[in-house]
């Protein structure tokens, strides 16, 4: 079976300034995946590339098929980006904002219902405006909003940066639930303790070169600590 998401050789940069380079690593189905390292170790450049953003050298599959220049063609191909800093539509309710999920086209798992269940917070403010949420609402909403595009995998960038524990607790929750669907996730946190709580599996990136790939147990150990920096 072919790997929902495959990096062979990526390298990345902006304006000829190299973020990655030679970064290679496959998430298989149902997986769950902490992405870690300093800041600027090019963990969020690696989500982006998924999308081509940035100039992407090397090759990115999605479930065994090369991913072309289209940056709407990963999300239609099962992967969403939940990504840092929520951008949430401030001209849309919360309902609004969770139905633009469906415009990837692909069937999802994922009713309005469900989403609800998930995160009862949301479906009690379903009428209001996106933006008048709190911040752990709006990042609910923007979680929601890449359930409903059906993926198989999830990829979510700094999801609990500044906010109180327990809404981290509740993401928690959630992100398990999540993850006893199927889906696959991979997570880009500087929490370490959430990606140990969540994950089997660690990537680590420095200076845009990927430098550990490993069990999550291994975080807790001092040479993968210094080797990465946190």
């Amino acid at each position: 079976m072919s790997a929902v998401l495959e990096f062979r050789d990526v390298g990345a940069s902006y304006d000829g300034a190299v973020v990655l380079q030679g970064v290679s690593f496959a998430i298989e189905e149902g997986e769950t995946v902490g992405l870690v390292g300093r800041n600027g170790a090019g963990k969020t450049t690696a989500l982006m590339a998924v999308y081509g953003v940035p100039e992407v050298r090397g090759q990115i599959l999605i479930g065994g098929t090369v991913v072309g220049r289209k940056r709407y063609e990963p999300t239609g191909r099962g992967v969403s980006l939940v990504p840092q800093g929520k951008r949430i539509f401030p001209n849309l309710t919360v309902e609004e904002n969770i139905l633009v999920g469906r415009a990837s086209g692909r069937q999802s798992r994922w009713t309005l219902e469900r989403i609800y269940e998930l995160f009862p917070n949301l479906g009690r403010g379903s009428a209001r405006m996106g933006t008048a949420l709190s911040g752990g609402e709006q990042q609910m909403l923007a979680i929601a909003r890449a359930l409903m595009s059906g993926p198989t995998l999830l990829m979510l960038d700094e999801p609990t940066e500044g906010l109180a524990p327990v809404i981290i607790d509740e993401l928690v929750g959630a992100f398990q639930k999540i993850r006893e669907t199927g889906t696959a996730l991979l997570l880009v946190e500087q929490h370490i303790a959430m990606i140990q709580k969540l994950a089997s599996r660690y990537l680590a990136l420095r200076k845009g070169e990927l430098v550990g790939d490993g069990p999550v147990c291994d975080l807790g150990k001092r040479e993968v600590q210094e080797l990465i920096a946190l």
